[in-house]
């Protein structure tokens, strides 16, 4: 047990480091690309595509990304999946952030889809800043009920639509601190497990839970106050400072939820450079904790792998591979130019995992999971990445491939 607690410990190192002076967090002003090459210019210059020149705005410029690839989806096989993102600036670029907007629908030819659309502005001047999630989705997915240490073949298919909205507005406070306040609501319709319509008689059986899974449709509908401190730049590929983000959400029947239950979200990051040269050389720092406060939380809203806030956690292991009532996280990645011009780069990644178990708060099994990967510079305006990632975990492995960092 004792090695259970030292190593929970280390999955939250990340909150006790402490804010130190210097540029590693103060804002990071964008660098020089001049001598940096990107795909964008390599296309260019060697099918000597040449543009009119336009009169230069830099404050309304737009920088586009797009991906279309196949991979792997959540509760198995493979998609069609085109990642778009565009990044901009909504004020001066010395004091305001770059602003982001991603969109990566995906299908294949079994009726399975979903239009997810994420953006993060900043208005000018950094004074506001506006937080979306929406998204519609169509899922057969695998779960494998409660607690840290399922067996791999003990899963069941559960189908359902979903529908997220969330909504954030923070107002600036101090220099990277934002208070604010948010609508998040989750709502999966229809759901069937193992090809019946008899959710209760499967998954309730299935998975022990009293909650969200005796009906067809779960609605859970709150508001939440937020936090945040952030010192990044570019949230598509942070360059040196720290992240803090602090999510209390409080859901009630009276903004037309099924139930009455709140939850935490704590999520903390850092950028650590080795060099403050041109050239990317870091060890970026991940961990997030995700606690229900109350019962009732509808099973599917329960914190899971892979299901914080970017669906971006535990490169490796299968999405819902582990839930429970409470997730503790941390994930390690060094990042490193390989070329002078940065085109081409390369990262290490490694991160651990732990849910509480059933109708308990112990923490009694950490999972791992690791990998390595290839970058390639998309877009140098944007700072933007093909990011080609190979994980895997006991049991579990893959290419994850996409546009951007994993955090």
């Amino acid at each position: 047990m004792n090695k259970v607690i030292y190593a929970l410990l280390f999955l939250l190192t990340p909150f006790l480091l402490r804010a130190q002076s210097g540029n590693s967090f103060g804002m990071y002003h964008p660098q020089d690309t001049v001598g940096k090459q990107d795909l964008v210019g390599l296309f260019k210059n060697t099918f000597n595509v040449t543009p009119n020149p336009l009169k230069a705005q830099p404050e309304k410029s737009v920088y586009f990304s797009f991906l279309p690839t196949s991979s792997a989806v959540p509760g198995g096989g493979r998609a069609l999946i085109t990642t778009t993102t565009a990044g901009f600036y909504m004020g001066e670029r010395e004091n305001t952030n770059i602003s982001t907007v991603t969109f990566t629908p995906y299908f294949n030819f079994t009726g399975r889809f979903g239009i997810p659309l994420r953006s993060n502005v900043w208005l000018s001047d950094n004074k506001w800043f506006i937080q979306g999630d929406t998204r519609f989705l169509v899922y057969p997915q695998y779960t494998w009920g409660l607690g840290g240490n399922p067996a791999q073949d003990h899963k069941m298919m559960v189908e359902y639509k979903y529908i997220r909205v969330y909504q954030s507005l923070l107002k600036r406070i101090t220099p990277y601190f934002y208070a604010g306040l948010g609508y998040n609501m989750d709502y999966h319709i229809q759901i069937e497990a193992e090809g019946h319509s008899d959710a209760a008689a499967n998954l309730h059986q299935f998975s022990g839970y009293p909650f969200g899974t005796g009906s067809q449709n779960t609605l859970s509908s709150g508001v939440s106050l937020n936090l945040l401190y952030d010192t990044r730049n570019n949230s598509l590929n942070p360059l040196p400072g720290c992240y803090s983000n602090i999510v209390y959400r409080y859901n009630s029947p009276v903004l037309g939820g099924n139930t009455r239950w709140q939850s935490l979200y704590v999520d903390m990051r850092k950028y650590i450079p080795f060099t403050h040269d041109n050239q990317q050389n870091m060890l970026a720092l991940w961990s997030y904790y995700w606690t229900t406060l109350d019962k009732g939380v509808p099973y599917l809203d329960l914190p899971s792998i892979g299901w914080d806030f970017y669906n971006r956690s535990g490169r490796g292991i299968q999405q819902n591979r582990y839930r429970g009532e409470a997730l503790a996280y941390l994930e390690a990645e060094y990042r490193r130019d390989i070329t002078r011009n940065g085109l081409v780069g390369f990262v290490l990644f490694a991160n651990a995992t732990s849910v509480s178990e059933a109708n308990s708060r112990q923490f009694k099994y950490i999972h791992p999971a690791g990998g390595a990967g290839l970058r390639l510079k998309f877009n140098k305006g944007s700072n933007t990445n093909i990011a080609i990632d190979y994980a895997l975990s006991r049991g579990n492995s893959g290419f994850i491939v996409g546009l951007g960092e994993a955090f």
